[in-house]
């Protein structure tokens, strides 16, 4: 007698018909058994929902309800959904200190434990949830590397604060306090205070840092559905997206609907154009890279540049302009944004809502405000993000120029040099930096660092203290998405790997010209050269996490990604 078939519960063609269809998989299908499953369960489409919750990070607190919601979607749809978790580290509470190291490896580590729990539980679907920095990133990736139908669903903003009379305060502001203090602008009790009011919710910090930038972009890529990037993450709102994504992700399974048909590299300069058009944080161009290259797509420098000269900055947020992302949901969100820069997109590219973006943003409509400007009357006239070349950049440098005030979009200083951002901000507290200076941090890049740090603190203190007119700071670091004024990051190489950077003296003269898209030193090749002999980069302490890390990470002029070369593949 043929027993085999009597125990064929799903279309072979389902991935995870490998767990449940065969005589053989008896001790596989009582573990599931064993969760609560029943027969009628071991007929339909695993779907892997997982999350990012943590009750260390506000952005993420509530992701176990929206993941709930998420749940029931998929079951209205005729999926089982099965949760699980992945890390999830705050940027905004390491700043400042060593935990910093940490976040950009962390992006990596999410798309690896996404990997090993989606392929050795064969899903054939999934719905990825997160809300901060790096943890959407590395979702994308995941996505991108598994290319099973996935939708993205960000955790969304917080509220602003009320602070000193502005209903519209956000963290971005907080964070020049402690410089305020030190300059007797404003007083220790007056901060102290402040702090306690200026989150008033759950969410992502409600300004468009890096979180907020990508919770919009997971959106512009077609990766989450219309609504996903703005909508608060205290709303009603932001729940029907989550039941809603639910339902999403099992009707791409029916389509066949993949990442890598969403992920194109026209979809991928959507990204870049949607990252100019908002003002997002500089970590974008690190993100999308990282992304691209999971998904297979060619995107360099050069995309971003060049799109940052055709693009208008239209969208008058913080930290370079004057509201937070509840706001601009408010204005329409993102789909009111690509409205307003429809000429400039790729239209015929696909979304996970199974249409394409040009049926999508047919149904938009853009009502021109304060908070949402036109093309014809933006903020600034360019994207917000610079890329500059140069005699200390050899392989580039970036610059969030939305954020640069007018009078230092060109600027020329005395180098003062620092190996770590503690030295920088230890001079800056001691009022030791003069008017005319080029701060320059180095050894803090993806291998020096190792992990890249924000060198947020740094900035915080020189904006506090009004100095964003008269000095710079450039790095092989990074920024936070709060930072604004004249901050110049990802320099490569980096001082790690032999860059200029590392062989910059105090004194040295360094010029910035961002309209030129220039970052020099006057330096020669030949004292370059001289300098350069017997030279050993600095060796920073560092755990095996990050050991390991800095021996497999790239340079940031290609996202600071894993580099496969060194990997058995």
């Amino acid at each position: 007698m043929n027993f085999e078939d009597k125990f064929i519960f799903k279309d072979p063609e389902l991935r995870s018909s490998e767990l449940t269809n065969g005589i053989a998989r008896s001790g596989q299908r009582a573990l599931l058994y064993a969760t609560g499953m029943d027969e009628e369960d071991m007929k339909k489409p695993f779907v892997a929902v997982i999350g990012s919750f943590s009750e260390m990070v506000p952005g993420h607190t509530h992701l176990e309800e929206l993941a709930e919601c998420v749940c029931r979607g998929i079951y209205e749809a005729g999926g089982v959904p099965r949760r699980s978790e992945t890390i999830a580290i705050c940027d905004g509470l390491c700043q400042g200190h060593k935990g910093m190291r940490y976040p950009l490896a962390s992006r990596d580590l999410i798309c690896d434990s996404i990997e090993m729990v989606v392929e050795a539980h064969h899903f054939d679907a999934m719905v990825l949830l997160g809300g901060c920095d790096k943890i959407i990133p590395g979702m994308i990736m995941a996505a991108a590397r598994l290319n099973i139908p996935t939708v993205i669903v960000p955790g969304g903003p917080m509220l602003p604060g009320n602070v000193g009379g502005n209903p519209l305060f956000c963290s971005s502001e907080l964070r020049e306090f402690p410089g305020r203090v030190e300059a007797g602008v404003i007083t220790p009790e007056y901060m102290k205070e402040a702090e306690k009011i200026t989150l008033p919710t759950v969410g992502s910090c409600a300004h468009l840092g890096t979180a907020n930038s990508m919770c919009m972009l997971t959106e512009v890529l077609g990766m989450g559905l219309p609504g996903s990037g703005t909508a608060p993450a205290a709303s009603n709102k932001r729940k029907r997206i989550a039941k809603a994504s639910g339902r999403a992700v099992m009707e791409l399974l029916r389509k066949g609907i993949k990442p890598r048909d969403i992920l194109t590299r026209e979809a991928l300069l959507n990204g870049v154009t949607g990252a100019m058009a908002t003002g997002s944080s500089t970590n974008l161009v690190l993100h999308l890279m990282a992304i691209a290259h999971e998904a297979g797509v060619d995107l360099q420098l050069d995309d971003f540049d060049r799109i940052s000269r055709k693009v208008p900055f239209v969208c008058n947020l913080q930290p370079s302009g004057k509201y937070p992302i509840s706001s601009l949901d408010a204005s329409g969100g993102i789909p009111s944004v690509l409205k307003t820069i429809e000429p400039r997109l790729e239209m015929d590219v696909m979304t996970c809502t199974g249409k394409t973006m040009r049926e999508m943003v047919n149904e938009y409509t853009a009502q021109p405000d304060d908070v949402l400007k036109t093309m014809e009357n933006p903020q600034k006239a360019e994207g917000g993000i610079a890329v500059l070349w140069g005699n200390l950049a050899p392989k580039g440098a970036v610059v969030k120029q939305s954020g640069v005030r007018e009078s230092m979009m060109s600027f020329t200083g005395k180098a003062r040099v620092f190996n770590s951002m503690e030295e920088a901000d230890a001079a800056v507290s001691g009022d030791t930096i003069e008017k005319g200076t080029v701060i320059v941090i180095r050894y803090e890049g993806p291998k020096g660092g190792p992990g890249m740090r924000e060198m947020l603190s740094t900035t915080a203190l020189i904006m506090g203290r009004g100095m964003d007119n008269d000095v710079a700071l450039v790095t092989d670091g990074r920024f936070s998405g709060a930072t604004h004024g004249p901050c110049i990051g990802h320099i490569c190489p980096e001082a790690a790997q032999g860059g200029p950077i590392a062989f910059v003296q105090d004194g040295d003269i360094i010029h910035i010209d961002i309209p030129n898209r220039t970052l020099t030193v006057d330096v020669s090749e030949e004292e370059f050269a001289r300098r350069r002999e017997g030279w050993k980069p600095l060796h920073k302490p560092r755990l095996t996490a990050l050991a390991k890390y800095a021996t497999l990470v790239t340079g940031a002029d290609t996202g600071a990604i894993v580099d496969s070369s060194k990997l058995d593949l």
